[in-house]
């Protein structure tokens, strides 16, 4: 591989300095590149937990430069708290008072970590040929169709390729992964070779340091919390608190276990039923983004992830206009949730995604 000048979002952990270490003894010009995100407002951390938005982000920060130190490698830092505040904390604080549950990840990949910091790079006038990270996915060229394309990494347990589904073909062309055919105990084992400084650290474990509850610093709207028939069972401090498929903290006793099937935003009543409710067979999703195919001119068949952890189903992906898709699943799938990204693949290969919009045809 010819070499090549490669920016690397160094995030303070183990993965993304596994990425540059892997590239500069490949032969590459690596440039380290992190951002700072938080903002300084006032968070309500828990002991021992790590987020990506809160005060751990100096231990962050502290940690990229030791890894660029230890690799011999220039840091660039850049500000873009005001630009996380708008593109990724604002829409999803709109998106919870709507009744949704949005992906802060999918959407911070797309806008900050492959849009705003190889632009703000550019800015400063610094001039790379790549931009790497450390995610678990791998990006290859298919000459027939002459698209970039984004396929599932080695690792099953971490592949990470649902979380970069809006990547642009401009995106991708430049996108290097590292890890996309290690595991995640090689990449351990080739940390620890390299004595880096963070070869045992832990990963982050939420989106924002004391929960999302730190998104609302003002009290949202109460409303009822209300079965499948409309009778009233109890009332709620605010729809923000709740998501399809919740059974914990709900506040009402029932001699059955029961679960949020739904959440009306004009009325703000949260919808409690049995777990059976919970299934439905189709979905639809707006906002596409299509990586192995232009876009979707006839209906297909494809495997539709509907949340990180969920296992890709079986499923009939049929174009509508508006630039959206109805999804229907051969078998009901558990706790469809409006805002969460919709994932469809062809084998390991991504096709393309959107947002989920509403389920369909709940099981009664």
């Amino acid at each position: 591989m010819q070499a090549e000048r490669v920016a690397v979002a160094l995030s303070g952990g183990v993965d993304s300095a596994v990425a540059a270490a892997q590239l500069r003894d490949a032969g590459h010009e690596v440039i380290g590149v992190t951002m700072r995100i938080w903002d300084g407002r006032p968070l309500a951390a828990e002991p021992g937990r790590h987020a990506c938005y809160g005060p751990g982000e100096a231990e962050d920060l502290r940690d990229a430069s030791r890894i660029a130190e230890h690799l011999g490698i220039p840091l660039i830092v850049l500000d873009l708290a005001p630009d996380y505040r708008t593109e990724i904390l604002d829409p999803c604080r709109r998106a919870y008072l709507r009744g949704s549950t949005p992906n802060p990840c999918v959407h911070c990949n797309a806008r900050l970590k492959f849009g705003r910091i190889p632009a703000g790079l550019r800015a400063l006038g610094v001039a790379f040929d790549a931009f790497a990270t450390g995610h678990y996915a791998v990006v290859e060229r298919d000459g027939a169709a002459q698209r970039w394309v984004l396929r599932r990494g080695r690792d099953r347990a971490k592949d990470q390729s649902y979380f970069l589904y809006q990547l642009t073909q401009a995106q991708l062309a430049t996108a290097r992964f590292p890890l996309g055919e290690m595991t995640k105990a090689e990449v351990r084992e080739r940390a620890r070779g390299l004595a880096l400084p963070v070869a045992e650290k832990t990963e982050s474990q939420d989106f924002i340091a004391g929960g999302y509850d730190s998104l609302f610093p003002e009290p949202d709207a109460p409303g009822e919390i209300r079965d499948t028939s409309g009778k009233v069972l109890g009332h709620h401090p605010g729809i923000r608190h709740f998501t399809i498929g919740q059974r914990r903290g709900l506040g009402v006793a029932h001699p059955e276990p029961l679960y949020v099937v739904a959440i009306d935003a004009a009325t703000r009543a949260v919808v409690v039923g049995p777990e059976a409710r919970l299934y439905g067979s189709e979905l639809i999703a707006e906002g596409l983004n299509w990586i192995a195919i232009a876009s979707l001119e006839a209906p297909c068949r494809a495997r539709a992830r509907i949340r990180y952890r969920h296992e890709a189903a079986e499923a009939e992906i049929l174009p509508q206009p508006g630039d959206r898709v109805r999804v229907r699943f051969d078998r009901p799938q558990r706790a469809i949730a409006p805002g969460q990204a919709v994932v469809f693949y062809d084998r390991d290969r991504v096709l393309g995604g959107g947002i989920i919009v509403r389920p369909e045809r709940a099981a009664p």
